[in-house]
């Protein structure tokens, strides 16, 4: 299985929290990124978002460069504070190739779980429009690469 986890991209200042939607640097920032994974040849079934807005937001930019087949389509325990716990575990019974599009300090502690079996290990810095690819192999978990919208420019 490969599994690609993407931050949001940057937001947009004030107003509540979950409707604050992708800021212009954010926009161009996502494009890189999808377009950069368009061109590293990532295909995935689904794209799943928090359904924060700026997590939509950058799932639906993702969406039009991968064209994933079932869709782009908002899921649970994907918030900033929720329990990693719980995609580590679904993703063990997952065959598909799947994106996450979620936030800090949740996609962090995400990929340290599943890289080093615990919350906290921070194996990655996640920036803002970030993606990481993991790939799972005899049940473990490895990060393939990791491109930031810095990097792409």
């Amino acid at each position: 299985m490969n599994l690609y986890l993407v931050r949001h991209a940057e937001a947009k200042l004030g107003g509540a929290d979950a409707q604050r939607g992708l800021s212009e640097k954010g926009l161009a920032d996502i494009e890189k990124t999808a377009r950069f994974a368009a061109g590293a040849g990532v295909k995935v079934s689904r794209i799943l978002h928090s359904g924060k807005t700026r997590a939509k937001e950058t799932a639906e930019v993702m969406g039009r460069f991968l064209k994933p087949e079932h869709g782009v389509l908002e899921t649970d325990m994907l918030a900033p504070t929720d329990d990693p716990w719980v995609w580590a575990g679904r993703v063990l019974s997952m065959e598909e190739d799947l994106m996450l599009v979620g936030h800090m300090p949740y996609m962090e502690c995400l990929v340290s779980l599943l890289v080093a079996g615990e919350t906290d290990a921070k194996v990655v810095d996640f920036r803002m429009g970030s993606i990481v690819f993991l790939r799972r192999e005899e049940g473990r978990w490895s990060i393939g690469w990791m491109a930031t919208p810095e990097a792409l420019r």
